[in-house]
């Protein structure tokens, strides 16, 4: 991150604008000084070179999620709780995954005044700001609901697992009154907890709600008909 940082450091995004993380920073090889780091093999983590670069979008992501910027495409570890949360200071599931020429991370500036980002890494942290030219009406504040982890069966070997379960929020309020003005479901994550559940602070469910279920029923249900429908114009 201390080769990447100093390319995106003070890189205005104008009003209609897109930034792009990979175009800023390019293919982190190791003839570019880049060192092997952590990096997504299927269900573990593993070592890669330019491994670890995803807490920098991280920390971009985070930023953009309390600013009126666009974003236009956002990957995610998607069905996988891969580390314990020692230290999380921020809703599980609100990271980014990127791979170089395959997963990008874009923003979009839809608004009529420019962003500025400012990203540096000290001894110990990588930091950012998001600046702009010009105050904003409303802020911004992340939050999760229906947070918990459970027991499952895994339906191919029929081994016990455990899985989290939360809804990433949004909630958008007036600087001037504090009033919510709207609240967005941004994603709900129902992963497979990677490490050993001893290292689970909460409680583990012994399965999973049955309000749960009976909301992805629903969701089964509609995309069924919904296909359905799509069947029948086809014909």
């Amino acid at each position: 991150m201390e080769l990447s940082a100093p390319l995106v450091d003070g890189i205005v995004i104008r009003p209609g604008r897109t930034f792009s993380f990979w175009r800023l920073v390019g293919n982190p090889t190791r003839s570019r000084g880049y060192l092997p780091g952590v990096v997504i093999n299927g269900d573990h983590a593993d070592v890669g070179i330019g491994g670890g670069m995803c807490q920098f979008t991280n920390l971009l992501h985070w930023m953009a999620l309390h600013s009126p910027l666009t974003v236009v495409e956002h990957h995610h570890h998607s069905g996988l709780d891969l580390f314990s949360d020692f230290k999380r200071q921020i809703p599980f599931g609100t990271g980014t995954s990127i791979i170089y020429n395959f997963l990008d991370y874009r923003l979009r500036n839809d608004t009529g005044q420019s962003y500025q980002f400012r990203v540096y890494v000290d001894d110990e942290y990588l930091r950012g700001q998001l600046l702009s030219d010009d105050t904003w009406p409303e802020k911004f504040h992340i939050r999760e609901d229906e947070a918990y982890f459970y027991r499952a069966t895994d339906p191919t070997t029929g081994n016990e697992q455990v899985r989290r379960h939360n809804v990433v929020l949004r909630e958008t309020r007036s600087k001037r009154t504090g009033d919510v003005i709207r609240t967005e479901r941004l994603l709900e994550n129902d992963a497979l907890v990677c490490y050993s559940p001893d290292l689970v602070t909460a409680p583990i469910l012994p399965e999973k709600p049955r309000s749960a279920r009976s909301a992805d029923s629903a969701e089964t249900v509609e995309s069924a008909e919904s296909a359905g429908d799509l069947q029948s114009l086809r014909a």
